[in-house]
C-alpha cells in the first residue's frame, strides 16, 4: 500500500455481529492498517468480544451517538498517522470485501473522500433494502442536491472514506454527534473544495438493529440544509465554524 490506511469501527451493542465483520476484513488490512473499534457506551459485551479478537478498542463511558463515535475514531487514526480513514460499520451491513475498490481512488489521487453508494449499480432490491428506506433516502438526497448544487446519489450511506487532508480541512469535531454527521461532513467537504467520489456497493439488510429514527433524521436533514444556506447568505464558509 502506498498510503497508510486506518479503519474506524463505531459500535453500539454489537457483540453478536462484530466477529463476523472482523472475519470479513481482508487479511492485508488486518496486517497493514491501523484499526480502532469505538465502543459507544454499549450495554452488552461489545468491548470484551472485540478485545478477544485482538481489535484495539476505545470505549466511551456514556453513549455519545453515531457521530461522536466517528470523531473519536477519526481523531485516533489521524494521530496515528493514517493517510486514509475508513468508516466501517460493526453490524455487517456494509461489505469489508469492498475495501480494495473503495481505497483505490486515494491511491490514484482521484479523490479526497469516497462514499460507497447503495443507489449506484441497481443492487438495492438484491440487498433487500426496505422500500420506505429507498424512497426516504432518494427524497432527502434530492432535496440536499437541489439545495447545494451537488450531484450525489446518496448522502446517507455509512460506508465512507476520507483522506486525513480532507478531515483536517473541515471542523468535523464540531459536527453534531447523531446520524446527521455523514450528511453534514459531506456538505463541509463540498464547501472546502474537496473532491468527492461515489462508488457502487452492495448492501445487505438482515436482522441488524437500526438505531436511526426516520422522522427525526428527516427533520435533521431539513435543519442541516437551512443552516447551510444560513452560512451562505451571510457569506461565511460552512466548513469552518
Amino acid at each position: 500500500m502506498n498510503k497508510k490506511i486506518g479503519i474506524a469501527i463505531p459500535a453500539y451493542n454489537a457483540e453478536k455481529t462484530i466477529e463476523g465483520v472482523w472475519k470479513r476484513i481482508p487479511l492485508k488490512y488486518k496486517k497493514e492498517s491501523i484499526i480502532i473499534l469505538v465502543d459507544d457506551g454499549s450495554k452488552d459485551n461489545t468491548s470484551e468480544v472485540a478485545k478477544k479478537l485482538g481489535i484495539k478498542t476505545i470505549k466511551h463511558p456514556k453513549n455519545r451517538g453515531y457521530g461522536g463515535a466517528q470523531k473519536t475514531g477519526f481523531r485516533y487514526l489521524i494521530n496515528k498517522g493514517a493517510d486514509v480513514c475508513v468508516l466501517l460499520h460493526s453490524d455487517g451491513q456494509y461489505p469489508p470485501e469492498e475495501l480494495d475498490n473503495l481505497t483505490q481512488p486515494f491511491l490514484n489521487d482521484e479523490a479526497d473522500a469516497v462514499i460507497g453508494s447503495r443507489h449506484l449499480g441497481k443492487k438495492l432490491k438484491e440487498g433487500k433494502m426496505p422500500l420506505y428506506k429507498i424512497i426516504g433516502s432518494k427524497v432527502l438526497t434530492g432535496m440536499l442536491n437541489i439545495g447545494t448544487g451537488l450531484k450525489i446519489t446518496e448522502y446517507h450511506s455509512g460506508y465512507r472514506l476520507y483522506s486525513s487532508k480532507a478531515l483536517n480541512a473541515v471542523d468535523f469535531e464540531k459536527i453534531a454527534e447523531e446520524y446527521d454527521f455523514d450528511a453534514e461532513i459531506t456538505l463541509q467537504l463540498k464547501d472546502a473544495g474537496m473532491r468527492i467520489k461515489e462508488l457502487p456497493i452492495p448492501t445487505r439488510y438482515a436482522e441488524e438493529v437500526s438505531h436511526l429514527k426516520p422522522f427525526r433524521y428527516g427533520v435533521q436533514m431539513i435543519k442541516l440544509l437551512m443552516r447551510y444556506w444560513g452560512y451562505k447568505i451571510r457569506g461565511r464558509p460552512f466548513h469552518k465554524r
